[in-house]
């Protein structure tokens, strides 16, 4: 189960940066100049709301709606200005993929690091290791520096390494929408294959066919907001009609 209680964030969008020597000269000189006050920028408000244990929820929303920062707060990589968030279970988050691999490394090296990063041990990391080498499907690759590969070749092998164990909460931020049509319909597959173990997963995407065909509710965030939070054939609907009449203003 995952609680997010009372939940907000804030950001502080300074305008000007006050640690730069040039910026020190500026107002050394000009001590009598209006400094321009930073602006602060509530990315998700109040949000209130429970997930139940191997349920799928999805979360859509215009870009900049707060999705992927609620994603990050469940995660542990952020701490909410307010509220809290319970999540009982291991959590796997594929929210950046490869954002942990060296591009200094080969593949094989960094099937090692990402897997330690994310908490693997070595004996688990040789017995999975072919596992995670046919699934990304990067036979010929092992030994080249990652830094040489498309965006592509990353995220399969940053997914590869990820899924190889079934965690009990997986939080999923668009990153079935990488890589050719092959390895997003073998990703989908994997990821279905995972939700019917119990996993619970907190799914953010763009696509709304994938979030009506693998979701159990959906909740639709705006400006950081619960606009609705439902079935996910209403919620759609309505969120498409909300983006549809946006584009025509």
């Amino acid at each position: 189960m995952i609680e997010v209680k009372n939940v907000s964030m804030r950001f502080n969008l300074g305008v000007e940066k006050n640690f730069s020597l040039k910026q020190f000269f500026v107002d050394f000189l000009n001590p009598k100049k209006k400094r321009k006050k930073k602006e602060e920028f509530w990315a998700l408000k109040n949000l209130d709301f429970d997930i139940k244990t191997g349920e799928v929820v999805g979360f859509v929303g215009s870009n900049g709606a707060g999705k992927s920062t609620l994603l990050k707060i469940v995660a542990g990589v952020m701490k909410p200005t307010k509220g809290q968030v319970n999540a009982y279970g291991n959590i796997c988050p594929m929210i950046e993929l490869g954002a942990g691999f060296d591009p200094d490394l080969t593949a094989r090296e960094n099937i090692y690091l990402n897997g330690a990063v994310m908490g693997y041990s070595k004996e688990l990391l040789d017995s999975k290791f072919q596992e995670i080498v046919d699934f990304s499907e990067l036979h010929d690759f092992l030994d080249v520096p990652v830094k040489n590969f498309s965006s592509g070749m990353v995220a399969r092998l940053a997914f590869s390494v990820a899924t190889i164990v079934e965690p009990e909460i997986l939080i999923v931020d668009e990153i079935l929408s990488v890589g050719d049509i092959a390895f997003q319909a073998k990703s989908e597959e994997k990821m279905r294959n995972m939700i019917g173990g119990g996993t619970t997963v907190l799914y953010v995407s763009h696509s709304i066919d994938s979030i009506e065909n693998l979701c159990d509710r959906v909740m639709w965030i705006e400006h950081g907001e619960v606009q609705m939070f439902g079935t996910p054939k209403k919620v759609c609907q309505k969120y498409l009609e909300y983006m549809g009449a946006s584009n025509n203003k």
